[in-house]
């Protein structure tokens, strides 16, 4: 059994940055197929933001491109997500997502609130 626990969400201002951290404990994060970051906004369905599939280079929403930035930290079994230049459009609950070769598992979310 796979447990994540995401942290980091706040109130932040147009323009201002945070860092998503995801905990997952359980399994190594490094026997993983893939992993990400997904978020659900007020009133959407949930989406894939920044997504690492296998070994493979980390690939992105066109709406977060050169903005978010995915992150592994493998000795101590961590995901990051930092994310500068927030928009009021990136206003959602965030999700970090284990997928292994028989479980998928997601964590409770963040909430990211970007509002002046």
């Amino acid at each position: 059994q796979v447990h994540l626990v995401e942290s980091g969400g706040g109130l932040v201002q147009p323009g201002g940055s945070l860092r998503l951290s995801c905990a997952a404990s359980g399994r190594s994060i490094f026997s993983s197929n893939n992993m990400g970051w997904y978020r659900q906004a007020p009133g959407k369905e949930r989406e894939p933001v920044a997504l690492i599939i296998g070994r493979g280079t980390p690939t992105y929403a066109d709406s977060v491109k050169g903005r978010f930035a995915i992150s592994v930290d493998n000795a101590q079994n961590m995901v990051y997500l930092q994310m500068n230049s927030l928009k009021s459009e990136d206003t959602g609950v965030y999700y970090c997502k284990m997928t292994y070769f028989d479980l998928a598992a997601w964590g409770q979310g963040t909430l990211v609130t970007v509002s002046s």
